[in-house]
């Protein structure tokens, strides 16, 4: 049953204020009497004490920043003496809550005020859940004092029972702020007051787990720590006793950097720099990961060869005479770098080694289909030259760090490609080969070919600065030759800092010179053969470079002499040959089996793509050199209603627009040209251009495109020796085109004789090998008519009948 409820009691008590401190039921605490407030409220008590009634009381108010509670507690002064301290003090024992009301007079200088005690009711007996809080409370009570070592209180707690007065006991505790006790102060209902010390208490606990376990992780660190400093010390002493015992002089890290430094032939801004890293080495500890950054980047430093160049080869024809015995044709990159030894010599000869703080690099582009020679003359170049060699490849890179180098606050940093290969060269005027410059891509990580602006300048790069190293380093007496396979790919900014070269590609007859010179007898000693054991006539060579393989360099080629001599030497070894053996060219197709490319002029006439109206032969240049390309055109029955020109075989827009252009001319000038132009307008005209699945642009098809046009309406066939290459625009003229060289040479590889190409193009013909020419009828046109006089064969059946 509920226990009865007891009325409240009103009371005149003294208020004793307590600053930043509450007492609640139940506590006894000391109070310094020093305290004027206090001081007053004990005397003002004891005043009005009367004799028999009892120990005087007082009102025990918190006081928050001078603002008192709404609530205090009834206090009997239990004794008044001296405090351990020996200041006068009174023991002061905490009764019940009191409901502070209005002012009221008393004796002394006390503040007095009524009040009424606060009664607490709970039913008898307790529900099971406050029975479970005053456990859950009672076991978190006891954790935190058994990790304080309380033994004795956890024992006194245990035997609270009152639900109000075990909450109360949470005044205790020194880690509850004041704010907190007002609110246990002022919670009247006493299983409210439990709940919220046992949240009170819960909260504390969590924070101390936390509190613990960092405080943990700390101490261990700490630990390791001084484990280490323990293990290094030990490790100092036994270096200290080894060196006393071999006799070597002390000295530590940064002392031997120091003396390196100083030892070193080091350009002066990187001595200085050097010797503040050395400074920084020095005062860093042996723990700090900024000490293994600093050594590494004065590794880098000390190792790099800041003044050590290699003697030039100032024999002129020597050096010509290494490149021409190493590498057949490229006349234009013997002579440049003929050129620039030459002036390099005399600049020598006369103190002019440094110009304005900049020495005299070059930076060559050599820009041609693969496979001749690019990455392998530069090889030849620095041999030529007497430089060391070294090989940058740029093909995929994608990073601007890969150029110059990383920020040294990165982990892991490196100084870049450009850096790297001056200290695997071991010289300031090396010979770099950038190859395949136009595979450099760009994403997030920066554009490296941008990053190669400064590189590439001869204006420049004699203070280029690696993000790793921070210091100038002079590439200005480096010999830069940049490879590339298309112009296009190239940014126009870094091709304006280099000299263009091209290679257009071989002839017939270098082809043979390069295979007999320097394929076959490579490509012996890959199959194990002697040098006498396999023999290729010329005309074998010639056979295998012009029908077996079609391409501008010699890949394919010595693809197909290595098969060649595969098939011997296993034919040998399985007893079916005797060695040695001359290859003629009639054996190649029992070796090797039939050739491949067959020229147009070889085949038989009605095989042939030009043998109907409509097909007419171009030429092109392709990233893998020059080409042969064949246009057709063909009409559309007028029933079809199939009206407006088609266009097949991946086609840019460039291309499209020169199809439209032929169809607008022949339209307009049908009459002229005694062309049935007139059923145009109802039929559909479509135009193809093999292989579809190559991808194809560029004006230079117009005047092929046209030529198709033409026989397709005349009835008359394209000449199969001719090609053609040049725009055309609306009026009938012929305009320039580029490529030249590489096309005339893809005529002659395909079994070609006679090239119309655009009269602005003539002068490009000084760049054509002479026995090219030789070979070639070669037709400069300046109107589309005097192609058609020259491609277009005599009609074989009337023109009416044709169309």
């Amino acid at each position: 049953m509920a226990s009865e409820s007891k009325p409240s009691v009103a009371l005149t008590l003294p208020v004793l204020p307590l600053d930043d401190e509450v007492v609640l039921p139940g506590m006894v605490v000391p109070l310094d009497l020093s305290d004027a407030d206090v001081r007053a409220a004990v005397e003002a008590a004891q005043a009005a004490a009367r004799p028999g009634a009892g120990k005087p009381r007082v009102l025990l108010v918190p006081r928050v920043d001078g603002t008192y509670a709404g609530t205090g507690v009834l206090g009997t002064v239990e004794q008044v003496g001296r405090l351990s301290d020996g200041d006068p003090g009174a023991l002061i024992r905490g009764i019940g809550r009191v409901r502070i009301g209005a002012g009221t007079t008393g004796p002394g200088a006390a503040l007095w005020v009524e009040g009424g005690t606060v009664e607490e009711t709970l039913p008898d007996p307790l529900p099971g859940q406050v029975t479970d809080l005053i456990k859950e409370y009672k076991a978190l009570a006891t954790s935190w004092l058994k990790k304080r070592g309380a033994w004795q209180v956890v024992d006194r707690v245990q035997q609270i029972e009152g639900v109000g007065a075990l909450a109360d006991n949470s005044g205790y505790s020194p880690f509850l702020s004041v704010e907190q006790k007002v609110a246990l102060l002022e919670t009247a209902d006493p299983v409210a007051r439990l709940k919220l010390a046992t949240a009170q208490l819960r909260e504390h606990l969590a924070e101390q787990d936390v509190a613990e376990t960092i405080a943990k992780d700390v101490q261990e660190g700490v630990d390791k720590q001084q484990r280490e400093f323990l293990l290094r010390r030990q490790l100092e002493a036994v270096r200290k006793e080894l060196r006393d015992l071999n006799g070597e002089a002390e000295g530590d890290e940064s002392d031997d950097y120091r003396a390196r430094v100083e030892a070193a032939d080091l350009p002066e801004k990187v001595r200085e720099a050097a010797l503040k890293e050395v400074e920084k080495l020095e005062r860093s500890s042996d723990q700090s990961p900024e000490g293994s950054w600093i050594r590494t980047w004065l590794d880098t430093v000390l190792e790099l060869p800041w003044n050590e160049r290699t003697e030039d080869r100032y024999d002129i024809r020597g050096a010509r005479a290494v490149l021409d015995a190493e590498h057949a044709g490229l006349d234009d990159v013997k002579e440049r770098i003929t050129e620039y030894l030459a002036v390099r010599k005399r600049r020598a000869e006369r103190g002019l080694g440094v110009v304005g703080g900049r020495r005299g690099g070059a930076v060559l582009a050599l820009v041609g289909p693969p496979g001749v020679g690019k990455t392998s003359l530069g090889e030849s170049v620095a041999h030529a030259m007497g430089r060391e060699f070294v090989r940058v490849a740029l093909g995929g890179v994608r990073d601007e760090a890969e150029i110059r180098g990383h920020r040294r606050t990165y982990v892991g940093a490196l100084p870049g490609r450009i850096v790297r290969a001056i200290k695997e060269a071991g010289s300031m005027n090396p010979v770099v080969l950038l190859d395949e410059i136009d595979k450099v891509g760009s994403d997030f990580r920066g554009d490296p070919a941008a990053a190669l602006l400064e590189v590439l300048d001869p204006a420049q790069n004699h203070t280029f600065r690696d993000h790793y190293l921070e210091v100038e380093l002079d590439l200005s007496d480096v010999v830069f030759l940049a490879t590339a396979n298309v112009l296009d790919a190239i940014p126009e900014a870094l091709l304006d800092r280099m000299e263009l070269v091209r290679l257009d590609g071989y002839t017939e007859d270098e082809k043979v010179v390069i295979a007999r010179d320097h394929l076959l007898p490579r490509q012996l000693e890959r199959a194990g053969l002697a040098p006498g054991e396999v023999v290729l006539e010329e005309a074998s060579l010639r056979r295998l470079a012009g029908e077996y393989t079609r391409e501008a360099g010699v890949r394919t080629l010595e693809r197909a002499i290595s098969r060649l001599l595969r098939k011997i030497a296993a034919q040998h070894e399985l007893g079916d040959r005797e060695l040695p053996f001359t290859v003629g060219p009639d054996d190649l197709r029992d070796l090797i089996g039939r050739p491949h490319h067959v020229p147009e002029s070889a085949q038989d006439p009605a095989e042939r793509r030009t043998a109907v109206p409509g097909v007419a032969t171009g030429l092109a240049v392709t990233g893998a050199g020059g080409d042969v390309l064949f246009v057709e055109a063909s009409l559309a029955d007028p029933e079809t209603g199939a009206a407006g020109l088609t266009l097949t075989g991946q086609l840019g827009d460039v291309m499209k627009e020169s199809a439209r252009i032929a169809l607008s001319f022949l339209r307009s000038h049908g009459a002229e040209l005694e062309l049935p132009v007139t059923g145009l307008k109802d039929r559909g005209v479509h135009i193809h251009f093999p292989a579809g699945a190559v991808p194809k642009d560029g004006p230079s098809a117009g005047v092929t495109m046209t030529t198709a046009l033409a026989s397709l309406l005349s009835g008359r066939l394209v000449r199969t020796d001719v090609a053609m290459t040049g725009e055309v625009s609306l009026t009938g003229r012929v305009l320039p085109i580029g490529g030249v060289k590489q096309k005339l040479l893809a005529a002659h590889r395909a079994g070609i004789t006679t090239v119309v190409i655009p009269k602005r193009n003539e002068a490009d013909l000084d760049d054509v090998p002479a026995e090219i020419l030789e070979k070639l009828e070669v037709h400069p046109v300046t109107d589309v008519r005097q192609v058609l006089e020259i491609a277009l064969a005599p009609a074989a059946v009337p023109v009416g009948v044709a169309a």
